[in-house]
């Protein structure tokens, strides 16, 4: 299954909503791979095996269930995240890309890649928009905490 879809940042037209900068919203998408527990409440643990200057490598861990996955960071412009096949885990990749059309119209586009063919996407066709829903459910909920995170300052530097 490959899906897309556009979360709008900025409201150009809403002056009642503090405007994020690039930067800002860049610090959050770190944060979101460095601390994921912030974002994803049934997350037991979070450890990072790896670093260097535009990635990392973790293990998360959910109940017994072990994820390992390469987190690739691409200077304000995107976030990747990269699971390889382990065990009954398919290969799948997101990524989250800020676009910004016009000053300060800041989006984020998340894109999801299971590896799977289309003939299979056709036969998991009903699952799949489950998966859609969640994962647009679960991109919602990241934005509105970057959004808290925005609003109590914890946004302003990679060290807050």
């Amino acid at each position: 299954m490959k899906f897309e879809h556009l979360i709008e940042i900025n409201d150009l037209n809403n002056p009642f909503v503090p405007m994020m900068t690039r930067e800002q919203l860049w610090n959050g998408l770190v944060l979101r791979a460095e601390f994921p527990k912030l974002f994803v409440s049934y997350l037991d643990a979070c450890n990072i095996t790896s670093r260097d200057l535009d990635s990392l490598t973790r293990t998360l861990q959910f109940g017994d269930l072990k994820v390992n996955d390469h987190v690739h960071f691409n200077f304000l412009n995107f976030v990747h995240y990269q699971v390889h096949q382990q065990g009954e885990i398919p290969e799948s990749s997101m990524r989250m890309t800020i676009e910004e059309p016009a000053s300060q119209a800041l989006f984020v586009r998340f894109s999801y890649d299971d590896g799977h063919t289309k003939a299979e996407d056709i036969e998991n066709a009903t699952y799949n928009e489950y998966r859609r829903s969640a994962y647009v459910e679960a991109d919602i909920e990241t934005v509105k905490i970057l959004r808290e995170m925005h609003d109590n300052g914890r946004l302003d530097s990679l060290l807050t």
